[in-house]
């Protein structure tokens, strides 16, 4: 049983994220794609291993997934696993790229190599149209694995055949580049991380749960009344309605869908969440937004709703609809079973996901942010778009920016936060010798506890 199993949120997914910190850093960004992971991360190398550490580790997640291959095959002698376990394979582009920068720095002609693949880097360097006289590679007959051992066959090969290593170990790179020996240290590029992650999803328990979940989504045509307007005649409206309801139709059969016609300018439609998920990539991929603005000139906010029964879904898709419609329209935010927000979700921004509560528990901040005429739907989204970015200072040109507003909207919302006492101004910034200088102003009520 896990630790924390009274207290998790089920509505994600706990991976662990074991490896040296350089790889953890590649991992952070490609996780941004994921707003159904919550990673846990573990700074691990061969010489610092420690089963007990992954032991704890493994009772706290769902699924585990290693950067480093030799410290997959390290755990695996070393633990049984109850959950899935994978690792991050050195054979797609970053394996690509090393040989090509190996290529122009050295030249391939004798190649030694550990815990890469050979089929892989055979395949690579034919693709490169080089044939090497030679590859040595390093065969592990100890468990553990020793880094020692690994250093000395590259240093043996180099010495006796002047051979160019290429290793998938940090410290082996460390050692070899300190002994000035020519190297490559395969690391997975971002996409090599993301499919390493696809599969992982894939494999989880919770994920299999939710196959067959049922997702209730709402499209609203955004503006309908000024859209319509357009038109001269009754027959041209009609004629808009139907191509718009063609459009949602065979987006629906993609989606294996039910969809239903709620009159007027909405829409509802009922999927399960397996397929959902594969046909948005993940939460990444709606061309429906993009199709219906390019082909009818008009935009649609879309609002999706998880829950665990019926009824839940269908009031968090109306919550869903209403985040899409007050951000302007023309995306898709997604409420879940916890009523945390995902989003937006389109093909223009599918690595900005803002994610966070629907309610805020801090009554002095809310009180606060009433006092100032703001939401504390409005709110949470703000601070879900500082935390992202770390910023807490602005001039209201950059929030006018953040917040996709007017100069003169902001001048005016931040003179409401000044006096509810959510900002104080913190300096000025001269931008021209003789124009005026921009206040600066801090948004004092979002502090880290807060984030």
């Amino acid at each position: 049983m896990r630790n924390e199993n009274s207290f998790r949120d089920h509505s994600e997914i706990h991976i662990g994220i074991i490896g040296p910190q350089a790889l953890l850093e590649i991992t952070k960004e490609s996780l941004k794609s994921f707003p159904n992971f919550r990673p846990h991360f573990l700074n691990m190398n061969a010489s610092s291993f420690d089963p007990t550490q992954l032991k704890t580790l493994m009772n706290d997640v769902d699924v585990l997934m290693f950067t480093e291959y030799h410290l997959y095959s390290m755990a695996k002698h070393s633990l049984e696993f109850s959950i899935p376990v994978h690792h991050v394979p050195l054979m797609g582009t970053g394996l690509y790229r090393s040989l090509f920068l190996g290529k122009n720095s050295y030249g391939l002609k004798y190649l030694s190599i550990d815990t890469v693949e050979i089929k892989y880097v055979e395949q690579i360097l034919l693709e490169l149209a080089e044939q090497p006289s030679d590859i040595y590679v390093y065969k592990n007959q100890s468990h553990p694995l020793q880094i020692s051992d690994i250093v000395d066959f590259h240093i043996h090969n180099h010495r006796e055949q002047d051979a160019i290593s290429l290793t998938g170990i940090q410290e082996v790179a460390h050692q070899l580049a300190e002994l000035n020996i020519p190297y490559e240290w395969v690391t997975p590029t971002e996409q090599d991380m993301i499919v390493s992650l696809e599969r992982a999803l894939l494999a989880t328990k919770t994920r299999r749960n939710k196959e067959a979940q049922i997702v209730f989504g709402m499209i609203n045509v955004d503006n309908f009344k000024r859209v319509v307007e357009k038109y001269t005649s009754e027959h041209d409206v009609q004629l808009l309605k139907l191509h718009i309801q063609q459009m949602l139709l065979d987006y629906m059969k993609q989606l294996d869908g039910h969809l239903i016609n709620l009159g007027g300018e909405e829409y509802s439609f009922i999927t399960t969440r397996g397929i959902f998920e594969r046909e948005t990539r993940g939460y990444k991929f709606i061309p429906l937004l993009q199709d219906t603005k390019s082909e009818l000139g008009i935009t649609l906010s879309m609002g999706i709703g998880f829950g665990r029964t019926a009824a839940e879904a269908g009031n968090h898709a109306r919550l869903a609809l209403r985040q899409s419609k007050e951000l302007g329209g023309n995306v898709c935010y997604i409420v879940r079973e916890d009523r945390s927000v995902l989003g937006p979700v389109d093909i223009t921004t599918h690595t900005q996901y803002e994610r966070y509560d629907l309610a805020i528990t801090d009554s002095e901040l809310l009180e606060k942010a009433e006092k100032a005429g703001m939401s504390a739907a409005y709110m949470t989204r703000l601070m879900a778009r500082v935390a992202r970015y770390r910023k807490f200072d602005y001039t209201a040109q950059e929030l006018a920016s953040t917040l996709k507003i007017t100069i003169r909207s902001a001048h005016r919302i931040l003179l409401k936060w000044m006096d509810a006492e959510l900002v104080e101004i913190v300096g000025e910034e001269k931008v021209t010798h003789k124009g005026r200088p921009r206040r600066i102003y801090r948004l004092s009520f979002i502090a880290d506890e807060h984030l």
